[in-house]
């Protein structure tokens, strides 16, 4: 077994010899994304694994190892966590945590001195917690981010947020039963051998990748006769895209007879990128380190315009770039408005208006301030500039119904068809 090792602050550390040893396990946030982590961690030659526990035994383990006033997504991933911990599927002393940390004015910040806390509180104090952050905020011997693992996992996000969109833009119109969901399961085989390719082949494969994505797609039979209402779905980034923070939102939606079109994750990261650049060129800091978090933006955007590129000629919807996606909130919100979601939340609902979806849920866990003023904040703004707009918030609370959630988004639906 590997010997426990503390820093000088009594953190527990993920040392090289656990590496070899330990399992990681990932909380469950973006199914169409997060299985490509896995692929990631054991091509450099960890062990790893998404959980996939998502029972009510998880909001009850999150409420009694957490305070009653934290954040949902918090208290999910705490749950989620200390649930598989109990299940007796895991060596509990062979496993090591993995949560990110986005070092801004969010609790998400927090969740690994909140899960180390939880964990303590349960006994679990001996697993180690990694934390995955641009920032420096902790760093642990046995797990570092290479060049090539930062590359794999552009390109799995990239491949998450173009397999999101086909899913979403065809299964509602698809003429076969089921046709979706088998070319999906189908190309994931083919794409999880691409993060064991060597680092040349990782550099330059994705985009015969996503031809290859694109063109089984396209040849889905479809029928598009029937006009679909298009609905957006936006908010707080854990229950935007988990079906455990947001009841499966998007499978609700395409039951309800819906388009639901989800904006990327890549998004996010570059938002996170460009706001700690904004605040080194406005408060001060290294420059190198912005000049650094400009080139990753600029990186991402290289190679996202291929994937547009490919998606336009395909007859698909071409996703929005970063770019001008930050122009769209600019007259809303200021870009010094990043905590939680910030602008970016205000932007995503500009340009699924822009783009023919003028019917959005904007999801908001309990216990995120910057979330409901950067969203629900912003409803009156918005729908004074855009009449056509069709806008509700739900609340996603581990006390509320679910049952009130579904009469407000058929209520909305209702109107979209309406409008439609």
């Amino acid at each position: 077994m590997a010997k426990l090792t503390y820093d000088d602050t009594g953190r527990l550390l993920f040392t090289e010899e656990m590496k070899h040893e330990y399992k990681i396990l990932i909380p469950a946030m973006a199914p169409y994304h997060f299985e490509y982590f896995v692929h990631i961690l054991k091509s450099e030659g960890y062990d790893a694994e998404v959980l996939s526990n998502n029972s009510f035994d998880v909001i009850h383990e999150g409420m009694k190892y957490s305070h009653n006033d934290i954040c949902v997504p918090a208290m999910l991933v705490i749950g989620q966590f200390i649930d598989a911990m109990k299940s007796g599927r895991y060596d509990v002393h062979k496993v090591a945590l993995i949560i990110t940390q986005t070092g801004g004015g969010c609790r998400a910040s927090n969740y690994v001195s909140l899960i180390r806390k939880a964990f303590a509180k349960a006994g679990y104090d001996f697993i180690p917690i990694i934390s995955v952050n641009a920032v420096g905020l902790e760093k642990n011997p046995g797990f570092k981010i290479t060049a090539n693992i930062l590359m794999k996992l552009i390109t799995g996000l990239a491949m998450g947020d173009l397999l999101m969109q086909l899913y979403n833009e065809v299964a509602p119109y698809e003429i076969n039963e089921g046709d979706t969901e088998r070319v999906y399961q189908d190309v994931n085989r083919f794409l999880d051998e691409y993060f064991y390719k060597p680092p040349w082949k990782v550099f330059y494969h994705p985009q015969k990748l996503f031809e290859r994505v694109v063109k089984r797609f396209r040849e889905i039979p479809v029928d598009r006769s029937i006009k679909k209402p298009k609905v957006g779905i936006v908010g707080e980034i854990y229950v935007k895209y988990s079906p455990l923070g947001n009841n499966d939102l998007e499978r609700l939606l395409r039951q309800e007879g819906c388009e639901v079109i989800t904006p990327n994750i890549l998004d996010f990261f570059q938002y996170t990128f460009d706001s700690s650049r904004h605040d080194i060129l406005k408060y001060g800091g290294r420059k190198i380190v912005a000049m650094t978090y400009r080139f990753f933006i600029w990186f991402i955007e290289y190679r996202r315009n291929k994937v547009r590129k490919l998606l336009k000629k395909n007859g698909f919807r071409p996703f929005t770039s970063y770019y001008e996606l930050r122009e769209m909130g600019h007259d809303m919100l200021d870009h010094a408005m990043h905590v939680g979601e910030g602008w970016l939340l205000t932007a995503e609902m500009i340009e699924l208006i822009s783009i023919g979806a003028p019917n959005i849920v904007c999801t908001q866990p309990f216990g995120c301030l910057p979330n409901h003023i950067a969203g629900k904040g912003m409803f009156k703004k918005i729908k004074n500039a855009y009449p056509e707009s069709n806008i509700v918030a739900i609340d996603y609370d581990t006390s509320a119904t679910e049952i009130n959630q579904l009469n407000r988004i058929k209520l909305m639906i209702a109107n979209a068809r309406r409008n439609l």
